[in-house]
């Protein structure tokens, strides 16, 4: 691969895990679409930025188009590049930037997946057998539901996060912002349960300072978390595609179903544009449509 083009790469990932503070999972996101551009240059044998014209972008997007690349992978693609090159213009690299007149990808606004009150209550009370690792799940999906963490989040949550006798926790969201949550008091509850009878069983005399543990005593990882939301929610008989996001999403819609304020709702999210908040907006009207077709004689 082009070692001048790589090198380009490179300084732009660092410039936003150093200057951004982007997260890792992010980062990684970016460097895996950069590095597709990258072989896309490589294969039509252009050596240098500046030999990078919009002919060559829009066909760099037919290509991942034909490839099977959906709407909002594009849409994402073209954002990552637009930065990267808006970087080397800044750095003074190049005069200009290709990407500047391109169109985003119209994308369908497809409504999250959320869990009906029912639902939450199903998933929320199903047992389990081993004790403490039923302790830890309870608690986590209390307060995932409590507070409409991300999983990241959630599974990140240090001891020191915790302010339990304030009733709240901090954490660190994306672009390492932190903001600080309300926890309810059922998932409170569980937590100090947890804290207080199960944790102890799972340190296996580490110091760790997670609050969620695994067997071995190590911090619990996203993949093992997602792989307890989608047990429960198959003992729980719930036929929807249940994830952790699932029951982020859930938590805003309930709330703004219940009459909260959708800047509260942004600002409990972590969401920097309240267009991001908006989405559920919508599904809280299909829900009200819902209800009026369900009960109105003559709808």
């Amino acid at each position: 691969m082009n070692n001048q083009l790589t090198h380009r790469v490179d300084s732009f990932l660092n410039y936003l895990a150093v200057e951004k503070a982007l997260a890792d999972n992010t980062l990684e996101a970016y460097a895996r679409d950069l590095l597709r551009y990258l072989d896309f240059l490589e294969r039509n044998s252009v050596e240098c930025l500046a030999d990078i014209t919009q002919c060559r972008v829009i066909a760099f997007f037919a290509d991942v188009k034909d490839a099977g690349l959906g709407v909002r992978s594009r849409a994402r693609l073209l954002a990552v590049l637009r930065g990267f090159h808006a970087f080397m213009v800044e750095e003074g690299v190049v005069n200009s930037n290709p990407l500047t007149n391109l169109a985003t990808p119209r994308m369908l606004h497809s409504l999250p997946d959320t869990l009906s009150m029912v639902e939450v209550n199903s998933l929320l009370e199903m047992p389990e057998i081993d004790q403490p690792l039923a302790q830890r799940n309870k608690a986590m999906l209390e307060l995932l539901y409590a507070t409409g963490l991300r999983v990241s989040e959630l599974v990140g949550l240090r001891c020191a996060d915790l302010h339990l006798q304030g009733g709240y926790l901090c954490t660190f969201g994306k672009g390492r912002k932190q903001r600080i949550i309300p926890v309810g008091e059922v998932a409170l509850e569980c937590l100090l349960v947890y804290l207080e009878h199960a944790r102890q069983f799972l340190t296996k005399q580490q110091d760790s300072d997670f609050v969620f543990l695994n067997r071995s005593g190590n911090g619990l990882t996203r993949q093992g978390f997602w792989k307890i939301i989608k047990r429960r929610a198959l003992q729980a008989g719930i036929s929807k595609n249940v994830t952790p996001h699932t029951l982020r999403h859930s938590f805003a819609t309930h709330l703004l179903e219940n009459g909260a304020d959708l800047r509260v709702v942004q600002t409990l999210l972590g969401h920097v544009d309240i267009s991001t908040t908006q989405i559920y907006t919508h599904v809280s009207r299909e829900h009200i449509k819902k209800i009026h077709q369900q009960f109105h004689p003559r709808s």
